[in-house]
């Protein structure tokens, strides 16, 4: 243990996405992966006990990277960033080979600038991407591409894992297959990320960035579909990123038009025939470069003519690729200096069937939330064959599920439809809907109290998920934040 670099100091770390904070008992700066498997087996070996949390950027939710009984490691902004002794820092790009080697910890916006370097980046991306690696991999990452490219853990060759034991070991599909399955979207429970190999491709230089609106919602599903089906034909055929997004709020409708136009006309709702009061904006973009330049404005037109929008509603705007990747990033500087970014955020993740979108639109969309939002609404389809199902994460039983996300914020100096409690039951009436309804949602990012709670999420998974955790952490005392297992030397009446 003499190598590790730990910070024995109480203090609160904090989410930047909610409220919960937490004590722990020291923190620790790795300087390597070799600290972190020292940590992990000094906890594992030891008499009394204690539990280990990796901490990336801050971005996860209700707590799941806090500890009240142990250690933090934080990944992201850790010293050396070096695998084991003798082996050079990362990031490492193999420009012949198409793969970047990643410490964990490492945000996903310094990848991007590693690989653009070789004209290379990533496949899958998230929308945001001051997030880790290791914080991505161990839920899923997902975004536009996901439909073609599946999600980041679809696009992993290789990871160094260390396990709840204390070991360092590297793993793949022909090497330690059940780790490396178990820790891909395995919320941490069996292992702390420490090295990522990530699947590259030739990055493009500009993205032709568009978005339209529809005011009947099976026009606008059908059509989201119909693009994701496109996801096996030729680049020239098909677009890059498809996303959506509902507007159900008079303001947010030339929010949304601002970041492509100067909002000189404002857009009302009531103009458009809303069905319900509620509008839908298909996003989509198309790469290219200045090879494709001269034919990118056809295939788009191409495209744009198979789909049923409202005429009047194309935007569109043209930008280089790292800046629509990176697009979130200038949002938040915005909210910063309004200080409105940290603020608590309770958001709700769901993938929601196909078969039981429409009644989810009725029910949610133009029920429950009204006519006021304090956050985005994401919704987009994704192909569940772009998702390896031996990994941890779990996926409604059905070929092409949705992501809707309500990413809203909570302001406790507005009125009571923002404010954190009434934003929290909001999500806990959404949940119960589904329940009643019959709708088979299963949370993205979720979160849940009971072991019996986390059994139902995982369903047919859950007993291959155990068996996973006694063989990696058997002593449980990784993430415990997330509040599926308890740890073996705390007692039963001892709160998490």
């Amino acid at each position: 243990m003499a190598s590790v670099h730990v910070t024995y100091k109480i203090f609160k770390v904090q989410s930047r996405l909610t409220l919960s904070r937490a004590k722990p008992l020291a923190v620790l700066h790795p300087a390597s992966a070799e600290d972190i498997a020292g940590l992990v087996k000094a906890a594992y070996e030891s008499t009394h006990g204690f539990t280990v949390s990796a901490r990336g950027h801050g971005h996860s939710i209700n707590g799941q990277a806090q500890t009240t009984h142990g250690v933090v490691i934080q990944m992201s902004g850790s010293r050396g960033k070096r695998l084991v002794s003798g082996k050079p820092a990362l990031p490492l790009v193999y420009e012949k080979e198409k793969y970047i080697d990643v410490w964990g910890g490492e945000l996903w916006i310094d990848v991007l600038r590693s690989t653009l370097k070789y004209g290379l980046a990533p496949k899958s991306w998230t929308d945001y991407l001051y997030l880790s690696v290791g914080g991505t991999l161990s839920n899923a990452g997902i975004s536009g591409q996901a439909f073609n490219h599946g999600p980041q853990i679809s696009n992993v060759h290789e990871l160094d894992v260390v396990t709840g034991k204390g070991e360092l070991l590297t793993c793949s599909k022909e090497q330690n297959t059940k780790l490396f399955r178990a820790v891909l979207g395995g919320l941490g429970q069996f292992g702390i990320i420490t090295r990522a190999r990530i699947s590259l491709e030739p990055a493009p230089q500009r993205v032709r960035w568009i978005r339209v609106l529809y005011s009947n919602f099976s026009s606008f599903t059908k059509d989201q579909e119909y693009l994701i089906s496109l996801h096996e034909q030729p680049a020239s055929k098909k677009f890059d990123y498809v996303e959506g997004f509902v507007i159900v709020d008079e303001g947010l409708i030339n929010n949304w038009r601002s970041s492509f136009f100067s909002p000189r006309n404002p857009v009302k709702i009531s103009s458009l025939n809303a069905d319900g009061g509620v509008l839908y904006c298909l996003e989509i973009t198309k790469n290219y470069d200045e090879s494709t330049a001269d034919s990118v404005d056809q295939e788009v037109d191409a495209l744009l003519k198979k789909l049923d929008f409202l005429p009047t509603s194309v935007f569109t705007t043209d930008l280089l690729y790292v800046d629509f990747l990176d697009r979130v990033h200038k949002a938040e500087l915005k909210l910063r200096s309004k200080g409105l970014w940290d603020v608590p955020h309770p958001w709700l993740n769901l993938f929601v069937p196909k078969s039981r979108i429409s009644d989810f639109d009725k029910g949610v969309f133009k029920g429950i939330l009204g006519n006021k939002t304090s956050g985005p609404i994401l919704i987009y389809p994704m192909n569940n064959n772009k998702w390896d199902h031996s990994n941890s994460v779990v996926t409604p039983d059905e070929d092409v599920f949705y992501l809707v996300a309500l990413l809203r914020s909570a302001l406790d100096t507005a009125d009571e439809i923002h404010n954190l409690d009434y934003l929290s039951n909001q999500n806990r009436r959404v949940l119960r809907f589904c329940d009643e309804a019959g709708i088979k949602v299963k949370q993205y990012l979720p979160h849940y109290t009971t072991q019996e709670e986390w059994m139902d999420h995982f369903g047919d998974k859950w007993g291959q998920f155990y068996q996973r955790k006694m063989e990696f952490d058997p002593k449980h005392i990784l993430a415990t934040g997330q509040r599926i297992f308890r740890p073996s030397f705390i007692s039963s009446n001892v709160a998490l």
